[in-house]
């Protein structure tokens, strides 16, 4: 299979997720426990009220009626209402847009720095530097965001008095200042599996046959170590660090709640709580359409650095 067939198997592939995914998420929310029409009208209103409610948004349509009108207004921008807040859906989430996609972006920078850093070093420094980043990161990939978020809290914010604990902040230093404690606690396990992946490729690759035969060949370490092993070990310590930035996402619900942060995340939680079914939705569809996309585009980039990636991906 050649390239062009790599790509649309790999398109074709995101959008058959999506499109279960999608489903998935609306059969969720469909069969959840409540009642919409009572959410919308109110505790006290009459049945007429409730017959007309379910009568106006359909709600007494059968469920794949319901589910394509509902795929349908997303695909042409009609996002629903929300039931709590009692206006547009999306004109609740793009206040809060901004602010997870900057928490996002600074505990991404935090993962890739430190945890390639730390597992290049790992890699190289043998005693006890690779026992201690072992350590650490094994201790961090096992500890809950939550609990990462409580010990920053103790040690930066109330003792040492470093970082404020609440809110997004304003202004670009504002920010940082605000975000650095969430970033991190978002940061920790993820950054803590790309440092072992990363020391377990850069090893492997330090005693691979290619490299024994260029240092039997006389070419210079300093030739041998970026040319050869670190090159050779970025598809892997990529393909894992794209993945790790897709699932950010995810956490953002955990970090945003611990500091206060008014992000997609928090709304997220607020609106499941409050049973807010078509925020809920469209935040789970929208988490769901970024992961997606990014680890397919982590797939496609990786086979463009290394071709080899596509035709063993294509062969069956």
């Amino acid at each position: 299979m050649t390239r062009p067939w790599f790509l649309a198997t790999k398109i074709g592939g995101m959008l058959l997720t999506l499109l279960v995914a999608s489903l998935l998420i609306f059969a969720a929310m469909h069969f959840a426990p409540g009642d919409p029409a009572a959410m919308i009208a109110g505790p006290n209103a009459r049945e007429e009220t409730l017959a007309a409610i379910e009568r106006d948004f359909g709600l007494n349509d059968p469920f794949i009626v319901q589910y394509f009108n509902w795929v349908l207004n997303v695909l042409q921008g009609d996002f629903g209402r929300s039931y709590v807040f009692r206006s547009d859906v999306m004109a609740l989430i793009i206040p809060r847009l901004a602010t997870t996609l900057t928490l996002v972006a600074y505990a991404g920078m935090i993962i890739l720095l430190l945890g390639v850093s730390l597992g290049i070093l790992g890699a190289f420094k043998e005693g006890w530097v690779s026992r201690s980043i072992s350590a650490v990161t094994s201790v961090l990939m096992g500890a809950p965001t939550f609990v990462v978020a409580i010990l920053l809290i103790t040690v930066f914010s109330q003792y040492l008095n470093w970082f404020p604990v609440y809110g997004e902040g304003s202004g670009v230093w504002g920010s940082l200042r605000h975000l650095t404690l969430p970033a991190i606690s978002l940061a920790a396990a993820y950054l803590a599996l790309v440092a072992k992946i990363t020391r377990t490729s850069v090893r492997g690759e330090m005693f691979s046959e290619h490299v024994e035969t260029a240092k039997a060949r006389g070419i210079p370490g300093r030739f041998v170590v970026p040319h050869h092993v670190l090159k050779n070990a970025s598809s892997q310590i990529f393909q894992v660090s794209g993945l790790t930035l897709a699932g950010l996402f995810a956490g953002t619900a955990i970090a945003e709640q611990a500091f206060g942060i008014s992000g997609i995340g928090s709304l997220l939680v607020e609106a499941a709580t409050r049973q807010d079914l078509p925020v809920v939705q469209l935040l789970t569809l929208f988490m769901v359409v970024l992961y997606v996309v990014l680890n397919t585009g982590v797939d496609l980039i990786n086979a463009a650095i290394d071709p080899r990636m596509a035709e063993s991906g294509s062969t069956a």
